[in-house]
């Protein structure tokens, strides 16, 4: 997918080769460049780079919960906004997968203008990843309500 302007992202993993398997083989996101220490991914055609951090073995990434939609939202979190279509497979290859969501698959703010399709879960290294998705992306992304 090419974006006109995309968006460079770095996070830290406890192990590359689990970021390999999970990013690229799990979710499908290309391999670009990558070390010993770093790994390349085109997630949606952005540049998304895992960087190994050791001590992650011993603990988890660390988030937060906000109140949002009577859900507890971890922060920080990432991801992509997808096209319903790409959102709803997505989401039934988690399901049929067994991914623990953080919050299951559902509708968010249903009726409001920011009406949204949204799950959670995390990846290995327990860095928080959102998907969502919108009826309409070009007109609600933004929408105020």
């Amino acid at each position: 997918m090419a974006v006109q302007d995309p968006f460079h992202l770095a996070i830290q993993v406890r192990d590359i080769n689990e970021a390999r398997r999970f990013y690229g083989d799990f979710l499908g996101c290309p391999e670009g460049r990558s070390s010993d220490s770093w790994v390349d991914f085109d997630l949606y055609g952005h540049q998304f780079v895992c960087h190994l951090n050791p001590a992650l073995k011993e603990q988890s990434a660390s988030t937060h919960k906000n109140p949002v939609d009577g859900h507890g939202v971890p922060v920080p979190h990432f991801g992509v906004v997808l096209e319903m279509d790409a959102w709803n497979t997505l989401s039934a290859k988690l399901r049929e997968h067994g991914v623990a969501f953080e919050i299951e698959p559902y509708i968010r703010f249903k009726g409001e203008p920011g009406e949204q399709a949204t799950m959670f879960f995390y990846d290995p290294s327990g860095n928080a990843l959102e998907f969502k998705a919108f009826k309409d992306r070009e007109a609600q992304l933004f929408q105020k309500s």
